[in-house]
């Protein structure tokens, strides 16, 4: 690459940045719906040319931020695991620890939760391309299950799923394949998971347990602590139900 190219190519990657940054104030502030090239460009104090050249439509913004957003959430889980791994932590603290710093993130980042967690924005489908950034956040959690089954730090499930498997074949393979009974439903078991780990965000980013718990630091331990039993995983009591959780607000 010439240095013109080179020095355009940096131009680029600024501009990306500034419009990027100016689109997730607007998003805090207005939401999605009120994402367009003008208001970026006011917002950060931009070209409208500028903000132009680099997504050529609210569409191509919307995909950026989805998937820096997926992207973020997941490197927070992935790095919270790994230091659990490093201490030698069991399965179920493991889960523990990245579902904490899943949901540090989404009160830390609520416009960006909101954007691939809330409402669907009007008129926009997402492309092909946000996939893999939204597949890291179920792939932390599968090989989190995927080690207990390994190690044997799970108990057989006492209720099968009825009738022939649920599942598509792209889930079984981000588990890495189905497992033998007593296990043969412990994907649909962790699609479970993963979907009470969601909801149980969306209640407390956007306030809906704050009237009936006291405690929604606690009482986020104790639920994943409860949807882990149905996959038949133990998550050990925590020392401190504080550390490595954000308070909501």
């Amino acid at each position: 690459m010439d240095t013109w190219a080179a020095h355009r190519g940096d131009d680029d990657t600024d501009r990306r940045t500034a419009v990027k940054a100016a689109a997730r104030q607007l998003l805090g502030e207005l939401g999605a719906a009120g994402l367009s090239a003008a208001a970026v460009a006011r917002a950060g104090g931009l070209a409208l040319a500028d903000v132009e050249a680099v997504f050529p439509h609210r569409d191509a913004l919307l995909t950026a931020l989805i998937v820096d957003a997926y992207d973020g959430s997941a490197a927070a889980m992935e790095e919270a695991d790994r230091v659990a791994r490093s201490t030698g932590a069991s399965a179920g603290a493991r889960l523990l620890a990245v579902t904490r710093a899943l949901r540090t993130w989404s009160f830390a980042n609520s416009a960006e939760f909101t954007l691939v967690y809330g409402s669907p924005v009007p008129g926009y489908h997402a492309p092909q391309e946000t996939v893999p950034a939204a597949s890291r956040t179920p792939a932390v959690l599968a090989g989190i299950v995927r080690s207990a089954l390994e190690g044997g730090e799970l108990t057989p499930p006492r209720r099968v799923v009825p009738g022939p498997p649920l599942l598509r074949p792209e889930a079984v393979a981000l588990f890495g394949g189905a497992p033998e009974a007593p296990f043969s439903d412990l994907v649909e078991r962790g699609i479970v998971l993963w979907s009470n780990l969601i909801g149980l965000l969306v209640f407390q980013v956007f306030s809906r347990t704050h009237d009936s718990v006291r405690d929604e630091s606690a009482y986020f331990d104790f639920a994943i602590a409860v949807a882990a039993e149905s996959i038949g995983l133990v998550v050990p009591p925590a020392e401190d139900t504080h550390t490595g959780a954000s308070t909501s607000p």
